[in-house]
Order: C-alpha cells, then sequence, then structure tokens
C-alpha cells in the first residue's frame, strides 16, 4: 500500500462506522470481480449511506490521487465494476431505500442500491412496471442497470433504461453534486446530462438517486412460439415480424445450440425437430392481443417453418431462457460473452455469418437473445487451459466483429464496453469522437480518479 493510500484510509476511517469500510484483503476480495470474472484486488470497499458521504469520500480520492471505482451488485459482464488499478471501490448496495412513488405522476425516486426486482414488486402494487428487465433483475441494482444502460426482453416495445429516466443526482469525480432532469416528463431546459450519465459505467459521476418513469402494466399479455428448421429462416421471420404494424412486447430468439441446452434440462418442454426458436409476447387490450397475434402468425409464415401457435402458458419457457446462461458451462469451461446489435433487417446476414465463423475456426457457438432489438447474445465456449482453442475463439471474436460492424451494428447492445470490449472501440467510433469523449470525462473528472481506463482504449 502506498504512501496516499494510507494516509486516505486514515481519512476515511472516522467517516463512517466500522462496519462499513473494508481494508482487510480478505473481506475486499468478494469486490474485485464482477461476472466477467476479471479480478483486480481494491486497497478499501467503503458503503456510503448518503450523498454526503459519497461527496467526501470523491473529494478525498482526489486529494490524494486514488482511485475510485462505484459498484452496484457486481452482475455486469464487462469488467466495469472491476476496480483494474486498485483504490477505493465505493460500493452502494446500502443506498437502498424507495425514497417515493408518485402514481398519479407515473414516477418513482430511488437510491442505486434497490434491486430491479425489489422496484417491480413495489410499483406493481399501485398497476406500474419499470421496463429494464435483464435475467439478473433479482440481483442487480437500479444503479447499475442505470450505468450500464441495461435492457431485457421488453425493451424491443419499451426501450432502455435512458429512455425511463428522468432526472438524477450525482457525485462528479471533481467531487460535486450535480442534478439533472426535472420532475415532468417534458423540460428542454439545459443540456440533457440525464441521457449522458445514463450508460457510461461510472466514469463521469456516481448516481445517487434517480427519479424513473413508470409504466402502467399491461391490461393482458398473450404468448406465441414459432418453430423454424433453420436459422437462416427464423431471421427471416424476425424482419418480418418487425416490419408489420404490431409491436411484440417480447421477441426471444434461440439457436439450435441454446435449444439443445435446454432439451437436456428439461425433457419435452421444446420440440426435438427445431433448429431455431422463438419466443414472443404481445401484450395491451384483448383485441389489440388478438390483432397483434394473428398479424405475427403470418409475418411467421416464411420457408422454413414448422409450425407458430399461440402458447397459453408460457412461465416453464420463460424460466428456461432466463436460466440459459448458466446452462453454457455444460458445454465448456468458460464463455467469451458478447451482445452485439444489428438492424433488424441485417440478422439473417449476421446469424448465418456467426454459424459460418463458428465453423470455421472449430469454437462451440451458442446464440440467443432480444431478436426484436438485433441483439444477440454470442457465446463462445471454450477452455482456458487450451492455447491453441483460446487463440482461435479470440480469432473468431475478431471476425465477429468486423461483421457486425460491416452490417452498421454495434459492439454492445446493452452490458457496456467495461474492459471487455475496450480494445475494439475504435473500430465503432472514430478518432474525433473518442477525444470529445474523453474531453467530456475530464470535465466531470478532471484528476480521472473515476473508474479510470473504462470505456477507451489506453
Amino acid at each position: 500500500m502506498t504512501t496516499s493510500q494510507t494516509e486516505l484510509i486514515a481519512k476515511l476511517t472516522p467517516l463512517v462506522s466500522a462496519d462499513r469500510l473494508y481494508t482487510d484483503p480478505v473481506d475486499c476480495y468478494a469486490y474485485a470481480y464482477d461476472n466477467s470474472r476479471n479480478y483486480h484486488a481494491p486497497v478499501a470497499v467503503i458503503f456510503p449511506l448518503n450523498v454526503e458521504e459519497v461527496q467526501a469520500v470523491i473529494q478525498l480520492c482526489n486529494h490524494y490521487h486514488v482511485p475510485v471505482v462505484p459498484r452496484g451488485r457486481g452482475t455486469g459482464t464487462a469488467g466495469g465494476s472491476v476496480p483494474e488499478v486498485g483504490g477505493v471501490v465505493l460500493s452502494l448496495e446500502r443506498m437502498n431505500n424507495i425514497v417515493s412513488i408518485d402514481p398519479d405522476n407515473r414516477m418513482a425516486t430511488v437510491e442505486p442500491g434497490v434491486l430491479n426486482q425489489e422496484l417491480q414488486d413495489a410499483i406493481k402494487k399501485v398497476g406500474f412496471f419499470w421496463p429494464p428487465d435483464p435475467s439478473s433483475a433479482a440481483y442487480c441494482s437500479v444503479g447499475g442497470n442505470l450505468a450500464t444502460c441495461a435492457a431485457g426482453p421488453h425493451a424491443v416495445k419499451y426501450g432502455v433504461a435512458r429512455d425511463h429516466v428522468l432526472g438524477l443526482t450525482a457525485v462528479t469525480g471533481g467531487g460535486d453534486v450535480i442534478r439533472t432532469g426535472c420532475y415532468t416528463s417534458k423540460g428542454v431546459v439545459g443540456y440533457d446530462l440525464t441521457r449522458l450519465l445514463v450508460g457510461s459505467e461510472g466514469t463521469l459521476a456516481v448516481i445517487v438517486e434517480a427519479t424513473l418513469k413508470l409504466t402502467p402494466l399491461p391490461k393482458h399479455t398473450g404468448g406465441l412460439t414459432a418453430e423454424f428448421s433453420d436459422t437462416q429462416s427464423c431471421a427471416r421471420a424476425i424482419a418480418a415480424i418487425m416490419a408489420q404494424p404490431y409491436t411484440p412486447s417480447a421477441l426471444e430468439f434461440l439457436d439450435n445450440g441454446a435449444l439443445t441446452l435446454i432439451r437436456n434440462r428439461h425433457e419435452n418442454l421444446l420440440p426435438e425437430n427445431a433448429r431455431a426458436y422463438l419466443m414472443i409476447e404481445v401484450d395491451g387490450s384483448q383485441q389489440e392481443i388478438a390483432e397483434a397475434t394473428a398479424a405475427i402468425l403470418q409475418a411467421c409464415q416464411v420457408h422454413g417453418l414448422i409450425e407458430a401457435k399461440p402458447a397459453h402458458d408460457t412461465k416453464a419457457l420463460w424460466a428456461a431462457r432466463k436460466a440459459l446462461s448458466p446452462l453454457l458451462k455444460d458445454i465448456a469451461p468458460k464463455k467469451i460473452n458478447e451482445d452485439i446489435a444489428v438492424p433488424v433487417s441485417h440478422l439473417p446476414e449476421l446469424l448465418t455469418g456467426l454459424e459460418k465463423l463458428a465453423a470455421h475456426y472449430q469454437i462451440a457457438n451458442v446464440n440467443f437473445g432480444h431478436a426484436g432489438n438485433g441483439n444477440i447474445h454470442v457465446n463462445l465456449l471454450v477452455n482456458p487451459d487450451n492455447a491453441d482453442e483460446m487463440q482461435r475463439a479470440y480469432a473468431c471474436l475478431d471476425e465477429v466483429f468486423s461483421l457486425v460492424l460491416s452490417l452498421q451494428g454495434t459492439l454492445s447492445g446493452e452490458h457496456g464496453v467495461g474492459m471487455a470490449k475496450r480494445p475494439f472501440v475504435p473500430r465503432e467510433i472514430d478518432a474525433s469522437t473518442i477525444n470529445l469523449m474523453k474531453s467530456l470525462k475530464l470535465t466531470f473528472d478532471p484528476n480521472n480518479i473515476l473508474n479510470p481506463g473504462k470505456l477507451f482504449p489506453a
């Protein structure tokens, strides 16, 4: 530990009670990694309870030029909350109050440590939901959702996290408390800093309170499933579904690898002859559901369709879909997990290209995801102890990214950049734009102490 770090910890100690400051490496271990499985040890972990404590920590870290890394619940897959240059982890998990629920104005104000599912349960009682619903909803925090601009299955109709935030209170990397947005659904005074902070992965400011826009629960929901003989026909159906007037509330794609995993764990849940599969949800009034169902079933009538039909009980199927990521360990000990996205019309080329690349490099690959947004989770499944396989996997990944960008796509639809995608950012964003972003970073965080090194290539 450096002299400045030792002095910083001495200053942090009187700020909080002993149970809210960890310095023992054993205690800090759980905060050294996230779901990316990258590991870097912090020198301390501190648990603030209010904005004043967050501000005091950041000001002290500025004074001693020690990095500070904001953290929610560590469910991210891109390494965004990993303290890769050491420093202090600022865990917001104990700032977990739902400050207010205002059904008359369709709003809720929450602290960053509130779990997504806790918020959903609280607002459901008054007839609302918050559309971002990642598969980790039971464990991830709203603050983490905002940091990465999380989405989930229902983004196809309702949008992503930044579409459902009205305002924020945050502490900048310079230690200033700022308030963005307003308590109305319309407001154009000043720059839209709210949308700038959402998705910035804790590199500009630490969100300490958020005013969220709530959405009324739909009156009814309906389900459909569609089975296809191959991936390309399924992709054509996805494009046709999104081209007709009725937007599904969820449109999930499963390739043959994903179907095999589910079949192995859930006998008779899925048909044996399908090699690609769509899980579709529609919502609204009964008449809207009937009209949407008819239109979507018609859109599925492409060459290669095996069967498309209404599904009256999809609970087991959705549970299996949400459990897919852990099941990937059945195939290989490690996954290289990407969440690329392309325009929906380019899905046939993307999915066909992914199959060809996996075959060429002899890498096991399972694809599934939010097809209505063109957001596919690509999972290259590898053994990290096999050097040749790892080399082939990263060569494959390199070509996957090239394919995505050639199709007007993006390298990350909802997971963020963090550490994992940082080397590839210049392929998507030109040098002038990156330099402007770096200038913005230094405006918010002049000493570059706030989650340093994330997002941008070295």
